[in-house]
């Protein structure tokens, strides 16, 4: 697996949704940059915000789409074929209704599952992406998914899910050089 150059943070623009589940990719991506000492500045061409820095010795841009969970995959394209950022090179960072909050999945590849940023990368990149998927919970049904998503959870789950994001960030280095083994073993058993 190559290094990754770009890592894209899913989420919904505004304070109104920023503290709700579907913005998880964000939480994490907005951490990871604390932790390296960057700043997301607004870049129209981009249609998000944007944060360049260096992991280890890899350059990496950070990017927060600024369109709206449906139309992600604009503000990624239009970055990654600025700077020739093959799809190979790029992690999605997403809130996972599959999975318990706070729990953390590595993955490359497979169906969008019905969530819609991942649903428009599909449209623009294929399916063929490395993704971390930060575990939200279900709400137990489909029908209370839309609401479920744009909702804040529990401050226990959001504990957890800080936890999670926590961890994923130790691992950071290794998951970003592409060099999955150690952190997936971890981060799947924790």
């Amino acid at each position: 697996m190559s290094a990754f150059r770009l890592l894209v943070g899913l989420g919904n623009p505004g304070p109104e949704y920023a503290e709700t589940r579907h913005n998880a990719g964000f939480w994490l991506l907005d951490q990871l940059a604390d932790q390296l000492h960057l700043e997301f500045r607004a870049e129209s061409k981009f249609f998000g915000l944007l944060a360049k820095g260096t992991l280890g010795m890899h350059p990496v841009f950070l990017l927060k789409p600024m369109t709206y969970m449906n139309k992600s995959g604009q503000s990624a394209l239009a970055l990654a074929q600025f700077y020739k950022v093959s799809v190979d090179q790029i992690l999605i960072i997403h809130d996972e209704l599959d999975i318990e909050a706070g729990q953390i999945r590595l993955k490359r590849g497979g169906g969008h599952g019905g969530h819609n940023g991942l649903r428009d990368l599909h449209r623009v990149f294929g399916a063929d992406y490395a993704r971390i998927r930060v575990g939200i919970g279900h709400p137990g049904h489909k029908s209370q998914v839309h609401n479920y998503v744009l909702s804040k959870p529990s401050t226990e789950a959001r504990q957890r899910i800080n936890d999670g994001i926590d961890a994923t960030l130790s691992y950071f280095p290794d998951i970003l050089t592409g060099a999955w083994d150690a952190p997936m073993n971890a981060l799947h058993q924790r």
